[in-house]
């Protein structure tokens, strides 16, 4: 079996140890928002579904559409508003 580490262009060097360590963080952060991008977009696909759509069919009707439209921009007005009122929570306990 092939070695992780070099499979992968890491090296088991010291030097370059904390470097690697810091790329590593780097790239699970960016998997982690991605994570939570597509659980956002999941859980606001379920929550406008249940709220527009009465019955599938294969085309949406423009009151169905209208419906799906206007709850998505309001699920990412709130986020967006949540997710900027915690960030001015966090400066503000920063200082």
């Amino acid at each position: 079996m092939a070695d992780f580490s070099s499979d992968y262009g890491l090296s088991s060097g010291g030097g370059s140890d904390k470097a690697e360590a810091a790329e590593l963080q780097r790239l699970i952060a960016i998997e982690q928002q991605k994570a939570q991008f597509q659980a956002q977009v999941h859980n606001f696909t379920d929550v406008c579904w249940d709220k527009c759509v009465d019955k599938p069919s294969s085309k949406l009707d423009s009151r169905t559409e209208t419906c799906l439209e206007s709850c998505v921009e309001r699920f990412i007005d709130t986020t967006l508003t949540i997710t900027n009122r915690f960030s001015q929570m966090v400066q503000k306990g920063a200082h």
